[in-house]
């Protein structure tokens, strides 16, 4: 039995076969087949905070990872309290291709997506959209 003052959470993200295909092809690319994918959240961007990604070897100390479809993906704490439950897709169209964020943490986003708002979140740095 929990103890009253403990609270169990689940917190993950997931990632669409699609995406996991393309982050595969980019790790086979780069010869890198044994990194992973690190999402981060990170402040600035036309609606307070933007999304990030890149290719790292191994996951850091307190990094949440998440294992799908072969890809692994590292989290940091400040991150996942933004990401939770997030799905990271990724489209091809013809006006371009990319990764997507489907995060039902933000109040709001950006027209492309790349940025976002939470709910008592930081405010929008200004200057409009660069998308």
């Amino acid at each position: 039995m929990l103890d009253s003052l403990e609270e169990t959470r689940t917190e993950t993200i997931t990632i669409t076969e699609a995406a996991a295909k393309t982050v595969r092809d980019l790790l086979a690319q780069k010869n890198v087949p044994d990194y992973g994918l690190r999402v981060f959240v990170s402040g600035g961007g036309c609606s307070g905070m933007q999304y990030g990604m890149a290719l790292e070897a191994e996951a850091r100390p307190y990094d949440h990872v998440v294992e799908q479809d072969g890809i692994q993906i590292f989290i940091d704490p400040t991150s996942m309290m933004y990401l939770n439950n997030a799905t990271i897709d990724y489209e091809d169209s013809l006006m371009g291709g990319g990764f997507k964020i489907d995060n039902p943490n933000a109040v709001s986003s950006c027209g492309c997506g790349s940025s976002f708002k939470t709910e008592g979140g930081p405010a929008a740095s200004g200057g409009g959209c660069a998308c």
